[in-house]
């Protein structure tokens, strides 16, 4: 696949991608086959779809943790080979060490990439309070919520300025303000860092929220159902547009296609059971 003369190659690409495994027991399972995903650069992409579906599996190409058994991954037009510096991870469990205040844990990051102390903490100050952290700088993990903690992890991630930003359902264990409060926080980062994000979710409105496309994915092994583009204006306020009759029309035609491969899943778990 060559890109045209002048045209930027995207941040992101899947093509005709299938990945399989030996199971424990000697079998060969299929997780995702003749899967097919473009990540423009600074795009927001989420990817939605049944249990089991393969959505980490996706995550786990891009990184390079798993290779393709056929068809191809690319990072801004070269093949992916290995862990990319240029990627960032916010997972559904943060990466905070219980033993490091919130600056120590957010001046890791920096540190390890080199940069002299001074510089390093006087950046993960400004990281710090960009998500309004200031004043919070030498409590430890535990002393804080868990929207607190949340906010030391993009603090974490965006400190390093990815170009690629991976996330995997980071949400999903706040309660529902809370989480409301963190989609426009990310949106304020991903906004100014114009980094190009891969966001995973089992929650169909979060991914039409926060993304510029949803990936809607079929049940195992995964390959892509179809994908929307989200034609909802930006800046968004997510806890505003849930209640406009565009977000309510786009979540219907969405569900109505994600439904069936979700009835589908579900009737395999039971016949597994």
């Amino acid at each position: 696949m060559s890109n045209s003369p002048g045209k930027m190659s995207p941040a992101v690409e899947l093509i005709n991608v299938s990945r399989r495994f030996i199971t424990p027991d000697g079998k060969s399972m299929t997780a995702i086959r003749n899967f097919n995903m473009t990540i423009e650069r600074g795009e927001f992409v989420a990817i939605v779809g049944p249990t089991g579906c393969g959505k980490s599996t996706t995550l786990n190409l891009v990184t390079g943790l798993a290779k393709p058994s056929s068809g191809e991954a690319r990072l801004f037009g070269e093949p992916v080979s290995g862990i990319d510096p240029r990627i960032g991870f916010v997972f559904q469990t943060d990466a905070l060490f219980p033993w490091r205040s919130v600056i120590d844990n957010v001046v890791a990051g920096p540190m390890f990439r080199g940069k002299p102390k001074e510089e390093a903490y006087e950046l993960a100050r400004k990281a710090l309070a960009r998500v309004n952290l200031a004043g919070h700088e030498t409590k430890y993990p535990h002393q804080l919520s868990g929207g607190m903690r949340k906010r030391v992890s993009l603090a974490q991630t965006f400190i390093n300025e990815p170009e690629i930003l991976l996330m995997d359902e980071p949400f999903s264990a706040l309660d529902v303000q809370t989480r409301a409060l963190m989609h426009d926080e990310l949106l304020k980062l991903w906004s100014d860092a114009k980094a190009s994000v891969l966001f995973v979710t089992h929650d169909l409105e979060e991914a039409i929220a926060l993304a510029d496309k949803v990936y809607v994915l079929t049940a195992g092994p995964a390959t892509v159902k179809s994908v929307y583009t989200i034609d909802i204006p930006r800046p968004r306020v997510v806890s505003d547009i849930r209640y406009d009759q565009r977000f309510i029309d786009i979540s219907q035609t969405i569900w109505n296609d994600l439904r069936d491969e979700v009835k589908i899943g579900a009737a395999r778990t039971e016949v597994s059971a």
